[in-house]
């Protein structure tokens, strides 16, 4: 009997990545509102974009190793 489940490494990989794409969506849409010396006005828009294709790619194939296996 496995304690955390049969796909534990497709899971996290899940979570990370829908994290990861939603983190920087909502970085692009609203950035904070308190910033300290040393922070930029808004996140840079290349970086961001690339982190939410990144983290798109990994929910998709996690999603798809979930629901064929």
């Amino acid at each position: 009997m496995n304690l955390l489940g049969d796909d534990l490494l497709a899971q996290l990989v899940l979570a990370l990545g829908a994290a990861m794409a939603l983190g920087s969506v909502l970085a692009l849409v609203r950035p904070p509102s308190r910033r300290g010396d040393s922070d930029l006005a808004r996140p840079p828009v290349g970086r961001s974009l690339v982190m939410i294709c990144v983290g798109l790619m990994a929910s998709v194939w996690a999603i798809a190793t979930l629901t064929v296996s």
